[in-house]
């Protein structure tokens, strides 16, 4: 093995396996990682896509970072370096492939220098000396073997211990020619026409038999020989005997598996076939090639390549690819649907599949077995299959659907569990069946629904509603993870393509995400009505999308709360968004410059001059996913109006912008705030992100990520609400954030109790401590400001030193020269 990548290299080899903290062990499956010391990886072996679901040319090159979840998690900060040192394993947070995060046991095997390399290494052909005696009977042991030679002239045959032990006699025993042929039975008249024959014509030869040993045991064995001439005169043969009953034990062991496998597969109806990682068949059934001859009209036999075998119908060839690629990465899973689109009368099919692994963990292939539903819908009506699912589509219709919604909801409620329940509506649907013919619809909705399942987990449910409308549940997840099924799903569906009598079908889709969370409504029905508006509202912000929302359990009336999402889509759209500033202003020391925070505020549709409060705007934003869209709005609207007033740039120092959760959740953000950033002329470094604790407590690893991207851009990032729970005192210090900003519930009573002044205090400490600056906000009298700084807290925000003003009469100074007046209330071009 070649460790070797460029001279005076360091490469460290890591050894990455899975940890199931419910047994508290490794998954037996690991993969080999070499990195440099750059952190950038060397080399990566065959099994990092069964861990990591990354193939190696994916990480080739790539920096290990790539694979963690956070910076904590690096293998190489000073923390894991120690443990790594002494031999001692680390359990680290990695991210996968599909964006879901595991924990992992790291070893550190070796650290390599190519100093330490044989660089000089190389191999040579042996020359004749005689072999080490060693030697020889390592060989002999190992390959199960003896060899033996023959003087022609004196008639002497020479042994070595291996063919001793092969006859089970004790090396060295008193034994004639004749006698040992005794011990070839039947054979002995076929081994005399062999020698007689090779010393007469100098042929070799190769003979198998049964042998019967001193103890009376037969053996399976190989006798091979050859002239060993000595000059011209042929006085020598020479050969082995090799035992094969090893082999032929495991031979008769396979044949008896085949047996056994074969005798298994005939006797069930059901479609049962084996395949390798490159969809070659391994081995299949009587039902497997009977439907593959009446469906396809091919003729599957062992080797062949199932995607060669669908080569004429691409639909079917795409979807089994997907469905044998998921089986690959996955111990097992079970799917639902036709096994072909080709007649919608063909039946629906139960199909498990589940991976095949050797003895090292390595893949093998995967293993498929398909059971037709209908006929034991038809054969049995306790499991009432037709009633419960579309005739379309094989998916779950819309009343099974709404029963296992409401037996969530419930579940929800008692147990404090997090689900989501996702609508989505196919967008131009309608335009199928006049672009391609009548027939079109059904077949593109069967092929999208088999598509959509290998996506969906097992314990998820997929449901087609009515018309081009599907549902799915989806359990125990976070708000951050139903995010990433979504988009998933969305972009499924964007990128899935039917070809149709010879025209390609595609389209995108709309969706409403509803995190059920209690309390929410019991009524399924009225589940089903919130994550259709969500949608509606989806379709209506320009389609190919969708929005999240909590669950409500008596908000607002449906009316209402339609009437509330016009007015700010309106507002919205006619550039009703106004910004007004806070100033932030030191209280412990003197600080040139300005410390100013942004805020919102929408005009009323229906009264121009009225500015609408943040409470009367953000619960309709964020019940319908807007609240991410007044957040861009808000950043690029600041930014042009700073671009606008240059002068401003020398003075300002801190300008922040509140964040809504749908913004820390956004991966698409940090990709937003760098092109903002790239065209402001005001340094990045005095804008500053303002993350709510709530948030970062329920979110640490979405936070995390975004302080790592706003630092890369060069922004700053603050927690704000910071002592509301007691998690602040943990984030305040781990963290990594610039500013605490302390919230209001720790500042109303800051001037006369003195439980909240040692609160503050400590939290102010630990900032303190850990190099971030510290913010009282609500500072509403002279009481609390005095104390605020006695505390020594380093900002001070609220009504007693500043008001919100609109961000207009925010204007550099004045200053008059014999040219003309710069700054004050003039623009600045």
């Amino acid at each position: 093995m070649d460790n070797k990548n460029h001279r005076g290299v360091t490469l460290k080899e890591f050894f990455i396996s899975r940890y199931r903290a419910e047994n508290g062990h490794s998954d037996a499956r690991q993969t080999l990682v070499r990195v440099d010391d750059n952190g950038i990886i060397r080399h990566v072996d065959s099994q990092a896509a069964a861990i990591t679901g990354f193939e190696a040319s994916d990480l080739m090159g790539q920096s290990l970072t790539r694979l963690v979840a956070a910076g904590q998690d690096d293998p190489f900060s000073p923390g894991h370096r120690q443990r790594f040192e002494s031999g001692r394993p680390v359990l680290l947070t990695l991210r996968h492939k599909d964006g879901f995060f595991f924990t992992a046991r790291l070893t550190l095997r070796t650290d390599i220098r190519d100093s330490d390399q044989a660089a000089s290494a190389r191999i040579i052909r042996r020359s004749a000396e005689p072999l080490d005696p060693r030697l020889l009977e390592l060989t002999e042991e190992a390959g199960q073997l003896g060899i033996w030679e023959l003087d022609t002239v004196n008639n002497q045959v020479a042994w070595t211990d291996g063919l001793y032990r092969l006859l089970e006699l004790k090396p060295g025993s008193d034994i004639t020619p004749e006698q040992a042929l005794f011990y070839c039975q039947g054979y002995q008249n076929r081994v005399r026409a062999l020698f007689r024959r090779c010393m007469s014509t100098g042929s070799p030869f190769c003979y198998e038999f049964d042998l019967l040993t001193a103890r009376q045991n037969i053996r399976r064995v190989r006798l091979t020989g050859r002239v060993l001439k000595s000059g011209p005169t042929l006085n020598r043969l020479g050969g082995t005997l090799i035992d094969l009953s090893r082999q032929q034990k495991q031979q008769q062991a396979r044949d008896h598996a085949n047996r056994l496998l074969a005798a298994v597969m005939a006797a069930t109806d059901d479609l049962v076939a084996a395949v390798d990682t490159d969809l070659n068949l391994l081995c299949f059934n009587e039902a497997f090639r009977d439907q593959a001859r009446q469906t396809f009209g091919v003729e599957p036999v062992e080797g062949a390549n199932l995607g060669e075998l669908l080569s004429g119908f691409p639909n079917e060839r795409r979807l089994s690819r997907r469905l044998w690629q998921r089986a690959f990465e996955r111990d097992q899973f079970v799917v639902e649907m036709p096994l072909a689109e080709q007649d919608r009368e063909l039946p629906v099919y139960e199909m498990h599949y589940h991976r095949l692994l050797g003895n090292q963990g390595e893949l093998l292939g995967a293993v498929q077995v398909a059971r037709d539903l209908t006929t034991r819908a038809r054969e049995t009506d306790s499991r009432n299959y037709l009633s419960r699912h579309d005739p379309v589509t094989g998916l779950l219709n819309r009343r099974e659907f709404i029963a296992r919604l409401q037996r969530l909801a419930r579940n929800s409620q008692q147990h404090q569990t997090s689900h989501g329940l996702l609508y989505l509506d196919l967008d131009h649907f309608s335009d199928f069946n006049s672009q391609a013919g009548n027939g079109a619809g059904d077949h593109y909705l069967r092929a999208l629904a088999a598509n959509l399942g290998t996506r969906v987990r097992q314990r998820d449910t997929l449901a087609r509603l009515s018309g081009d409308t599907f549902a799915v549940l989806i359990e125990n997840c976070s708000r951050a993870q139903l995010r990433k099924v979504a988009d998933g799903l969305l972009q499924q569906i964007a990128d899935f393509s039917f070809d149709w009598q010879g025209q390609p079908l595609a389209t995108t889709a709309s969706g409403g995400l509803l995190h059920l969370i209690a309390p929410s409504p019991l009524d399924p029905e009225r589940l089903l009505d919130q994550a259709a508006d969500l949608c509606q509202s989806a379709k209506a912000a320009g389609r190919h999308r969708f929005h999240l929302a909590d669950t409500r359990a008596d908000t607002l009336q449906e009316a209402e709360s339609r009437a509330r999402l016009a007015n700010l889509q309106q507002s919205l759209a006619d550039d009703g968004l106004v910004l007004v500033y806070q100033r932030l202003k030191p209280v412990a020391s003197i600080t040139w410059g300005d410390h100013i925070e942004i805020l919102a505020r929408l005009r009323d549709p229906n009264d121009p001059g009225t500015l609408l409060a943040p409470s009367d705007f953000l619960p309709i934003a964020s019940q319908f996913d807007l609240a991410k869209t007044i957040d861009r709005t808000v950043i690029s609207k600041t930014l042009t109006w700073l671009g606008q007033h240059r002068l401003l740039e020398p003075r300002i120092k801190y300008c922040g912008f509140n964040l809504s959760l749908a913004t820390l959740l956004d991966d698409t953000f940090p990709d937003f705030l760098q092109a903002a950033m790239t065209s402001s002329p005001f340094e990045a470094s005095c804008f500053c992100l303002e993350v709510r604790e709530s948030d970062a407590t329920q979110y640490p690893d979405e936070t995390i990520l975004l302080c790592e991207a706003a630092r890369q851009i060069g922004c700053r990032v603050a927690l704000d609400g910071a002592g509301a729970s007691i998690e602040s005192y943990s984030l305040a210090s781990t963290l990594p954030v610039d500013i605490i900003k302390l919230d209001q519930t720790m500042m109303t009573h800051l001037h006369d109790d003195p439980v909240q002044q040692v609160m503050v205090e400590a939290l102010h400490k630990i900032a303190a401590a850990a190099g971030k600056t510290t913010v009282a906000t609500f500072i509403e009298n002279d009481d609390t400001l005095r104390r605020v700084r006695g505390l020594g807290i380093h900002y001070g925000q609220g009504f007693r030193l500043s008001k919100p003003q609109p961000l207009d009469t925010l204007t550099p100074a004045a200053v008059e020269l014999e040219t003309g007046r710069i700054g004050g209330d003039r623009a600045e071009h």
